[in-house]
């Protein structure tokens, strides 16, 4: 069986941030168990110099819907998303990503094989072929801020493990 560029992708995004709904859920129990304001931990960074979780949450839409909406363009601009944003809205935005990604047919991402994208941040531009742009640079990052939203979550004492972070495995059968 060839691996498609919907398997190394989508199937992937949908696993990861279906994962990321359930530990933000847990998280929002673990507030709410504890009198932990989600406010304060939507604004928790795991050093000063890294971003906050809200952020974190942000950036893993960012390279999961809107990148494969950028290679559907041929150009993707991070999106930063709201700063403003509540615990209830990322938690709602993880689900309407979630939605966004069960309606992709593999047919149609995976006809965007060999397409131009320009990643542009800036007046900095960087060209790249659709599977090259997904493959190593969005599902890198989707991956760096999926892990840092579990761990910040994790350093505030929410009681995850790691098939938390696993979520829905593909099993045989």
């Amino acid at each position: 069986m060839a691996i498609t560029l919907y398997d190394t992708t989508v199937a992937l995004f949908i696993q990861t941030l279906g994962a990321m709904d359930g530990f933000l859920k847990r998280g929002l129990a673990h507030c709410e168990d504890n009198n932990i304001d989600p406010a304060a931990v939507l604004e928790t960074r795991l050093f000063d110099d890294m971003l906050p979780l809200r952020y974190q949450v942000q950036a893993s839409i960012g390279h999961s819907v809107a990148a494969i909406e950028g290679v559907k363009t041929g150009v993707f601009k991070p999106p930063y998303g709201d700063a403003s944003a509540s615990y209830a809205g990322i938690q709602a935005a993880v689900t309407q990503a979630l939605e966004k990604l069960k309606a992709y047919t593999p047919a149609e991402i995976n006809a965007l094989e060999g397409r131009d994208v320009v990643f542009v941040l800036g007046d900095r531009q960087m060209p790249f072929v659709a599977e090259g742009f997904l493959l190593t640079f969005s599902l890198a990052n989707f991956h760096f801020h999926a892990t840092t939203a579990y761990d910040i979550l994790r350093s505030k004492g929410v009681p995850l493990g790691k098939r938390d972070y696993l979520g829905r495995l593909n099993l045989k059968g």
